[in-house]
């Protein structure tokens, strides 16, 4: 049996950073349905044209055009022993259709650790986080990673700027649309019995000891 891990947890928990480290930990590969639609727009498929196409008019993919390219992504020799997702499944339905995609193969969601974090502290997070103006990964926390000079990058000296999307205001929004959205989700999982609730406001050293011992993985 693989192992299948559904990551959640509201912008701002830190689960980018957790599931880079359950990456290497659990040797899985990390999928988000993001980087899946990404790597397709260099594709020839009728399934990445397709995908290419609903972007390019700005709409959402459909849930089964979502599945059908998880499909894909699971078949890849790197997944056979299982997965990280991150951001998929997004809603009930997703959460369904995973369930009879993974069940095709005998195999189930095994554990969906929940890395929870307070409205409040997940705002102060977002809207606390700076990029470099240059290269939008180096990625700054003026609370919990600032850089050595104040709004100067560490690696390059670009100025930093924030996103318009991290905004307080805009911060607030988007994390209310995740509490909405989820609520269903973590209903879902909690009645199968696979959800691991992870207290995210806390270091990211006790946090990965938490997901690890959640996951039965040693932290060597």
């Amino acid at each position: 049996m693989g192992m299948y891990i559904v990551l959640m947890g509201v912008q701002g928990s830190g689960k980018g950073t957790q599931a880079a480290i359950l990456t290497q930990k659990a040797g899985l590969p990390h999928i988000t349905t993001g980087g899946l639609f990404r790597a397709m727009e260099s594709q020839e498929t009728p399934l990445a044209q397709e995908i290419q196409a609903i972007m390019k008019r700005g709409d959402l993919v459909p849930d089964a055009t979502t599945i059908q390219v998880v499909r894909e992504r699971l078949a890849q020799p790197d997944a056979a022993r299982g997965a990280i997702f991150d951001g998929f499944p997004r809603t009930l339905p997703q959460a369904e259709a995973l369930d009879k995609l993974l069940a095709e193969t005998g195999q189930a969601v095994n554990v969906v650790p929940y890395l929870k974090l307070s409205r409040d502290e997940a705002i102060s997070r977002i809207s606390s986080r700076w990029e470099c103006s240059l290269d939008p990964h180096h990625v700054y926390n003026v609370k919990t990673n600032p850089p050595k000079v104040v709004g100067v990058c560490d690696i390059d000296g670009a100025a930093l700027r924030q996103r318009p999307d991290d905004t307080p205001e805009a911060a607030a929004k988007r994390i209310d649309t995740f509490y909405e959205k989820t609520a269903p989700l973590l209903d879902f999982y909690q009645r199968k019995g696979v959800l691991r609730e992870i207290d995210a406001n806390r270091s990211i050293e006790q946090v990965t000891a938490d997901l690890l011992a959640a996951l039965n993985i040693p932290a060597r």
